[in-house]
């Protein structure tokens, strides 16, 4: 992960701002559900195994739905008295399950690289394997056909190793080859990439990039946006039906794992208010396959947070405005970058070296930021990475939020990816609630122990259990595409804590309880992107519900990244099916 999740690199700016910037500028919310109010005969029952996700009342046979609510849930005899004859009744092959919520995930700078062949860690776990799927790409591709790579992590390979020019041309030596680092700072490439973007071993690096060089020779890595989108340049560009299309498959894929509601969590950081307009008029065209929460990038049009935050009030979009699909909730703002890029804040230096990165703010300009977003309204939601990343906004709102009494505004630290007792006990006390990137645990735990910060540090990374015991409301998200959408998968590592790379336990004592790790992408997650009605099936809440091949609540943690699901629905209607 790296502050390119949180906010669009100039390099996706530069692949994407060619599609996005036709997007419209009016907001225009299609209203699916506009004027459509409960009645007290069902429009449709739903029969079969049903897991509720309220510990009161955890299972039920039937659940009845008017006009997207649900008006009853119980036994089939107790549904009898709201069945008419207008009433359709469904027996979903599975159990039924609340909706999954995935409370911090991006839509616009996933697109930057979404077609692109995956070569994470995950997927390739020896070094040797990423080399040879690269090889495997190109034998396949037309000559000169570009073979484009993404999410490949030295940092979670022995050595640290690079994909070298070298390696590269011996793989694909007759096709351009360009392969993005997860933290989406670098790139590598081939001899055919260089000479299709006409970079040559006698090109200057431009200001603030470099084309990485051994004996006087490219070696193939090409650091940072300035350097980086040169190599963009021969790149076919997406057209405004590619993006419409990629949004769909982005949350096609989330609805593809249970997943019914989501934040995008830093909207117009590419394209400015365009991006919301643009996901309004998706969904009028066709309901989204996911509800899609979004929040304002604070910086949105290269733009100061007050320029910004006037732009979005003049287009209409306020603390909670929009419909029942695309909802605008939060103001973002990023206070530092990537852990495992070594850009995290923290209040001692990473391993091997002498500094422990930086505030991306000054402690005025911090504050500055966050009090735009309150003075309008918003949710804030702040990225905080390092520890010193937590303590620099956890001082900026303890100095602020005093002032904006009596609001339940659910203010939120992203990932707070590494914090002490204290921080938590004074998150809690100050009125916010974070959400952790769980499955950075499960993937670059063992990096963290061994080679970036310590063990010491490391057992501090991802403090769910502390979180609850300090009395938070914890989350837990993706943070798409830095891990896949797969709620289940982080909920399995809440409670586990196993590493990828050795099967180890990361700090035992903050696995959760499995019920804590599914309140953490359901109940906790739905109250952090004020989705009240959302999170269980009970009555009074929207009939949003997937699915699922097995019960989460009943079944051994163990298989719960094994659970598939067939369908899922909103407000009583088809998604997604399988």
């Amino acid at each position: 992960m790296s502050s390119a999740c949180c906010s669009a690199s100039p390099v996706a700016k530069e692949h994407l701002d060619h599609a996005l910037g036709s997007a419209p500028a009016t907001v225009e919310p299609a209203h699916h559900g506009r004027g459509a109010t409960a009645g007290d005969r069902a429009d449709l029952l739903v029969v079969g195994r049903i897991v509720t996700g309220d510990p009161s009342v955890p299972t039920a046979e039937a659940m009845a739905v008017s006009a997207g609510s649900i008006i009853g849930i119980g036994t089939k005899a107790d549904m009898d008295a709201l069945v008419g004859p207008s009433t359709t009744t469904i027996s979903p092959d599975g159990v039924v399950l609340p909706g999954l919520v995935d409370p911090h995930m991006h839509i616009w700078t996933s697109l930057l690289n979404l077609t692109w062949t995956e070569l994470s860690h995950r997927r390739y776990p020896k070094f040797d394997d990423v080399v040879a799927a690269v090889g495997d790409v190109a034998k396949k591709a037309a000559p000169g056909e570009w073979v484009l790579g993404k999410n490949f992590d030295p940092s979670l390979y022995p050595g640290e190793p690079v994909l070298t020019r070298n390696a590269l041309d011996q793989v694909a030596p007759d096709n351009p080859v360009l392969v993005m680092n997860a933290s989406g700072h670098f790139f590598y490439a081939n001899s055919a990439a260089f000479a299709a973007a006409g970079v040559t071993d006698d090109t200057p690096d431009p200001p603030g990039g470099v084309f990485g060089r051994a004996d006087g020779r490219l070696n193939g890595t090409i650091g940072e946006p300035p350097a980086m989108m040169v190599m963009l340049g021969p790149l076919p560009k997406p057209t405004p039906q590619d993006i419409a299309t990629g949004v769909h498959e982005i949350l096609m894929a989330a609805a593809r794992r249970g997943v019914t509601s989501v934040r995008e969590a830093a909207t117009g950081s590419i394209a400015g208010i365009g991006e919301y307009a643009l996901l309004h008029q998706l969904n009028g065209a066709a309901r989204l396959p996911v509800r899609v929460s979004t929040a304002q990038f604070s910086l949105a049009g290269g733009k100061s947070p007050a320029e910004a935050a006037a732009d979005w009030a003049a287009a209409g979009v306020t603390p909670f405005s929009g419909d029942e699909m695309v909802r605008a909730d939060a103001w973002k703002v990023i206070t530092d970058g990537s852990n495992q890029g070594r850009s995290g804040y923290f209040m001692q230096p990473y391993l091997g070296e002498d500094t422990g990165g930086k505030a991306d703010w000054t402690p005025e300009g911090l504050r500055g930021a966050l009090r735009v977003g309150l003075d309008a309204g918003w949710q804030l939601m702040v990225h905080t990475n390092g520890d010193a990343a937590v303590e620099f906004a956890l001082e900026a709102a303890e100095e602020l939020l005093p002032s904006y009494p009596g609001t339940d505004l659910r203010h939120r630290f992203e990932h707070a990816s590494f914090t002490t007792d204290d921080q938590l006990t004074r998150m809690a006390s100050v009125g916010i609630s974070p959400s952790f990137l769980m499955n950075h645990v499960l993937f670059w735990g063992a990096a963290f122990r061994d080679t970036i910060l310590g063990p010491d540090r490391a057992g501090r990374l991802d403090r769910l259990a502390s979180a609850y015991a300090a009395g938070l409301r914890p989350s837990i998200h993706s943070d798409y595409n830095v891990t896949d959408i797969d709620p289940l998968l982080s909920a399995h590592t809440a409670v586990f804590r196993r590493l990828q790379a050795d099967g180890t336990v990361l700090n035992p004592a903050e696995c959760v309880t499995p019920e804590q790790a599914l309140a953490a992408i359901t109940t906790h997650a739905a109250w952090q992107i004020h989705a009240d009605d959302r999170g269980t099936l009970e009555v009074g809440k929207r009939a949003d519900f997937a699915v699922a091949s097995d019960d989460p609540w009943s079944s051994d943690p163990e298989s719960w990244p094994g659970i598939t699901f067939h369908e899922t629905y909103i407000d009583g209607t088809p998604a997604f099916q399988a």
